[in-house]
């Protein structure tokens, strides 16, 4: 089994985590005119609602590209430095990580093309869930890289 993922698995996963970061900056216009939706009006136009909407269909598509990638290359394993309990954490927040980055843009889509207000607080449970294992994951790199020093950020690198 390699030792690393291959370049378009790392390709996909930066080019997913910008996406996902542009989302965030992209959520205030579409809540505020899904707000107005709700509320019977016909949203004011927004590139930005438009862009989110786009966005977040991108993220789904290349997150299913990413998990058909997953599954037929798999993963490199876990480092032997990594106690067993947290490779068994971590293999529970990545298979999180493809389940919300998938249902997300689903709940999304629903709750804006429906105008489903339990879609959408369902999106909103989902974005702070989304946000708890980004931090989970982020701080999971800093001890691999700097208290067990197992180098892993070297896996999520391109090679050149």
């Amino acid at each position: 089994m390699t030792q690393r993922y291959e370049n378009r698995q790392i390709a996909l996963h930066w080019i997913i985590v910008v996406l996902i970061a542009l989302q965030f900056v992209l959520h205030d216009p579409i809540s505020e005119a899904f707000d107005e939706v709700v509320d019977g009006a016909a949203p004011a136009f927004s590139p930005f609602v438009g862009l989110h909407i786009f966005v977040g269909f991108c993220v789904f598509a290349l997150m299913l590209v990413r998990l058909n990638l997953r599954m037929s290359l798999g993963a490199p394993p876990a480092p032997d430095a990594e106690p067993p309990l947290f490779q068994k954490l971590a293999k529970i927040a990545h298979w999180a990580f493809y389940a919300l980055v998938i249902c997300m843009p689903v709940s999304g889509a629903v709750a804006w093309f429906r105008a489903s207000e339990s879609a959408a607080d369902a999106h909103e449970v989902m974005k702070f869930l989304l946000l708890a294992l980004i931090a989970a994951h982020v701080g999971g790199v800093v001890v691999h890289q700097f208290v067990w020093k197992t180098n892993l950020i070297q896996r999520m690198l391109l090679k050149r």
